[in-house]
């Protein structure tokens, strides 16, 4: 009797163990599915917010390389994302590659992206971005940056603030990337000189733009020599080419009024 209960009980859990592990595959299979409907969309309430797309997903429209009115070739749509794709190089950075900025200038905004990195990569999210590429050659000569990396790759990430999430060489934040080739959720908040930066959901920077403090903090950091750098209060969002294959998407932008 015991081991006709025993061997009962071995089929129940059996059973049930199966009936769980469908369960889970079909609730994995329903959430890519619906984040594979969500991906570069706003939600009606999003609308109703204020937001915009900066990328569709299936058009490089509102985007151009810095200085220029077109964008390079290594810029392609693939997999719901716009992607630097990097097989040669030119310098340190993309062949037909280079860094990319949106069409508009933003002043106090809220921006939402996804972004994922090669293994050994290097890019940047850069912001406030002054287009005069007569005397400033790259964006990052007026724009601070949201460091984008693979921490465990690039020899970048031994030097405190150029870590993933940095303000790239001004302040150090607390590490909540995810490994090379995985999905990370970036935010920058900057309002009237409250400047925010999210990484996976988490705070991982916050600091006061354009005070003696922000200054001095330039002042000591290699931005330096550029005069015009973190000093502009409207200017336009930036994607870097540094050379890695690197991938955005959902990619979204709210302005604070």
């Amino acid at each position: 009797m015991k081991k006709i209960v025993l061997v009962a009980s071995i089929l129940f859990l059996s059973m049930a163990f199966k009936k769980e592990k469908t369960e889970t595959v079909v609730a994995q299979n329903q959430n890519v599915q619906n984040d594979s409907l969500a991906l570069n969309t706003l939600s009606d309430a999003e609308k109703a917010e204020g937001w915009e797309l900066l990328f569709d997903g299936k058009t490089i429209e509102g985007w151009h390389k810095y200085g220029t009115d077109s964008i390079g070739k290594a810029w392609v749509i693939n997999d719901n994302s716009l992607h630097l794709e990097v097989s040669d190089k030119e310098d340190w950075q993309a062949a037909n590659g280079g860094d990319i900025i949106s069409a508009k200038e933003y002043a106090n905004f809220h921006l939402k992206l996804d972004w994922k990195i090669s293994k050994d990569g290097n890019s940047g999210v850069i912001f406030y971005i002054h287009e005069d590429a007569n005397q400033y050659k790259f964006p990052w000569m007026t724009g601070p940056e949201m460091q984008v990396l693979d921490n465990e790759g690039h020899p970048d990430s031994k030097i405190i603030k150029h870590r993933a999430g940095d303000l790239y060489d001004l302040i150090t934040s607390k590490e909540t990337v995810k490994p090379a080739e995985e999905w990370n959720h970036a935010e920058i908040i900057s309002n009237k000189g409250n400047l925010q930066f999210f990484l996976n959901g988490e705070k991982v920077v916050e600091t006061t733009m354009w005070d003696d403090a922000w200054k001095k903090m330039i002042a000591g950091s290699k931005f330096h020599e550029f005069p015009g750098f973190g000093t502009y209060k409207t200017g336009k969002i930036g994607l870097q080419d540094h050379g890695n294959n690197v991938w955005f998407r959902n990619i979204k932008i709210k302005e604070i009024k």
